[in-house]
């Protein structure tokens, strides 16, 4: 049984959602960012933690990844031309999409108050619809980034839309909305919603 260290409202619920889409068996011990007990098993103090026998895996895509490649779902194989297209939409996920979200969240209650910029607030909005108007031209009349497969960055930017609707970024009408309301009605998607609504 895996052991899953974080809030299901931090980034561990891309982790909780893995989970959930693998059918795995897990417990969840709802940590908050920084507890000194995160310390020992990563020193910047960061969720989620994946506990996995003995081991600690940190960082949500790492662990995501991890996890569909353990179990062979959700992924292409490594050294193929798949994975390294498959990897180039994870880059683009967390490199062009969460990027601009996390530091807006950063500038808006994360930094202390001397630190915020408003003006970098909206120049991650002006990113975050450039990075949207990529995802139209890429994901064309896909169901999924990779084709009619569901992969690890679908998760990723999944996690990143509801992000996006939660501050009140509208996304473009279209395949992009499509693809979000798609991605975001999968089943394992919806438990795990409703795991984070009840923590």
């Amino acid at each position: 049984m895996y052991k899953l260290v974080g809030s299901p409202k931090t980034r561990a619920f891309r982790v909780l959602w893995m989970l959930e889409e693998l059918g795995l068996a897990y417990t969840v011990v709802p940590t908050a960012p920084r507890d000194p007990s995160l310390v020992a098993l990563n020193p910047s103090g960061k969720v989620p933690i994946l506990i996995d026998g003995e081991d600690a895996i940190i960082d949500s895509v790492a662990i995501c990844q991890y996890l569909a490649d353990k179990h062979g779902r959700f992924t292409s194989p490594a050294g193929t031309i798949k994975r390294a297209q498959q990897d180039s939409f994870t880059q683009f996920a967390t490199d062009d999409v969460e990027s601009c979200l996390w530091t807006t969240a950063k500038h808006t209650f994360v930094l202390p108050k001397e630190l915020r910029t408003e003006d970098v607030q909206k120049a991650c909005r002006y990113d975050f619809d450039r990075a949207m108007s990529a995802l139209s031209q890429r994901l064309g009349d896909n169901d999924y980034v990779m084709g009619d497969a569901f992969t690890v960055p679908d998760l990723l930017l999944g996690h990143c839309g509801g992000w996006a609707r939660s501050i009140g970024w509208p996304l473009p009408e279209g395949n992009v909305t499509a693809y979000f309301d798609r991605v975001r009605s999968r089943p394992a998607y919806v438990k795990a919603k409703a795991i984070r609504e009840a923590a």
